[in-house]
């Protein structure tokens, strides 16, 4: 059950209440419809409200707090940083903006060796698509239906999920494709191997019938993060390489959610040996400290802008307090050996753990992840895999994952629940004993949801 935290105080909780619902407009939500919880703090795997109910928080807010809530370095780093200088224009040379950049350089594969800073992911994703465009000259990018790479104008139609909807225009160039997921095939295939040749073969039918001299970029989630965490099948992620190699096509990976630690690697694109042209990061690289994110570039790609003036920037690029919490937070889990303690509870605990609860729990359909990075799909029936919701559920058809949540928070777990599905995405800090006691927590909700199945 969710324990006591000392410092409860119900009043303030109500005025942070009172105050929110008088003035703040929130992302994604129907204003008068929602009940946002008033947090008074947090530490490590947990956080706590006004009444003094602590979650574990195997949400990780929004996947990117991976070195867990209030790192005694990072905030020593953030407050030493605003002592010293706490901003300064993007076009100066900063010592901790250079230091960032080095340190990201240092991780991520090939030759991304020059770092292109962004407020957050969503900028991110703009930029890359930018540079990939200029550097080719062609108008159209592809991406996969199960994704999501940002809410801003070129970020949003990328994206697959139905956030797109109501933003997509049909004119931005954008063309989706269907990428592997062997448990809701669009291909039929009856195996991983199948999966992937197929899922091939039908990214190259598209581009040859969207014609291969107009397609400027390829963006795909290393592994997908909040469209299901399916993590591609082996030689997957190499086809596409070869493919965009074949057409000269800008290969461009998004480790938004996926990079820094989460897959138990420092890039996920690490564990299939494969190197993009372009590789955009966020919340990981500073646990969400303070906003950052950036985009890798490739020798070739920087090369476009030797003379050439690049059209783009953000006051806010390189910020020398998220620069600093970067070279923080990598030193932190350098030191720590947090990205191989993520390696460790997802091999070792949450993958067991997991296997073990969907053997119990006719709700469960499929589990699938790496690291701490894993989808747990619940169904009505595991014969024909029908979602325990449908898609895009809202209201009444969403009530049985809503059960399952409430269940979960009650009981003192801040679950991440999308679809038809709840993702176990603690910090890569988290411990082994925090990492079996979400799962007790679980195995309890699951029971919730066995009573929807057929």
């Amino acid at each position: 059950m969710s324990t006591q935290h000392p410092t409860a105080d119900p009043a303030a909780g109500a005025a942070v209440k009172a105050a929110d619902r008088a003035h703040v407009f929130h992302s994604w939500s129907a204003q008068g419809l929602i009940d946002p919880l008033a947090v008074a703090g947090a530490e490590g795997s947990y956080f706590w409200d006004y009444d003094g109910n602590r979650y574990l928080d195997f949400s990780c807010q929004l996947v990117n707090t991976n070195i867990g809530h209030q790192h005694p370095k990072v905030v020593a780093a953030i407050q030493e940083q605003a002592a010293r200088m706490c901003t300064i224009a993007p076009g100066f040379a900063v010592d901790v903006r250079s230091e960032a950049a080095r340190l990201v350089a240092e991780r991520t594969p090939g030759d991304l060796d020059k770092i292109f800073f962004t407020n957050g992911g969503a900028e991110a994703v703009e930029n890359a698509v930018r540079m990939a465009r200029l550097h080719t000259g062609r108008p159209k990018v592809l991406s996969a239906y199960r994704s999501y790479h940002g809410a801003t104008a070129a970020a949003i139609n990328l994206t697959g999920d139905p956030r797109r909807w109501p933003s997509d225009t049909a004119s931005a160039g954008v063309v989706h494709f269907w990428a592997p997921f062997l448990y809701r095939s669009p291909f039929h295939s009856g195996s991983e191997q199948q999966e992937c040749e197929r899922a091939l073969a039908h990214l190259e039918n598209t581009i040859v019938f969207e014609g291969p001299a107009t397609v400027a970029a390829i963006v795909l989630e290393t592994v997908p993060g909040t469209a299901g965490i399916m993590v591609p099948p082996p030689g997957y992620l190499a086809g596409v390489r070869e493919i965009c190699d074949r057409y000269g096509i800008v290969f461009v990976l998004d480790e938004v959610m996926a990079g820094f630690g989460r897959t138990g690697r420092w890039f996920a694109a690490d564990h299939f040996g494969v190197t993009p042209d372009l590789l955009t990061f966020a919340k990981g690289v500073n646990s969400g400290y303070v906003p950052l994110g950036g985009v890798a570039i490739s020798a070739e790609i920087a090369a476009t802008f030797d003379e050439r003036p690049y059209p783009g920037g953000l006051t806010y690029s390189g910020h020398p307090l998220a620069c600093a919490s970067a070279v923080a937070t990598i030193n932190a889990m350098a030191e720590e050996g947090i990205v191989e303690n993520a390696a460790r509870i997802g091999e070792q605990v949450l993958g067991p753990g997991l296997r073990e609860l969907a053997e119990r729990h006719p709700s469960v359909g499929e589990v699938r992840g790496m690291g701490v990075f894993w989808a747990v799909e619940l169904v009505k029936d595991r014969a024909t895999r029908e979602p325990l919701v449908p898609y895009n559920a809202a209201g009444e058809a969403n009530a049985p994952m809503g059960a399952f949540a409430a269940a979960c928070k009650k009981s003192g777990l801040w679950p991440f629940v999308n679809m038809n599905r709840t993702h176990v995405v603690p910090p890569c800090t988290v411990t082994e004993e925090e990492a079996k006691e979400g799962l007790a927590i679980l195995d309890e909700a699951l029971t919730v949801a066995d009573g929807f199945t057929v």
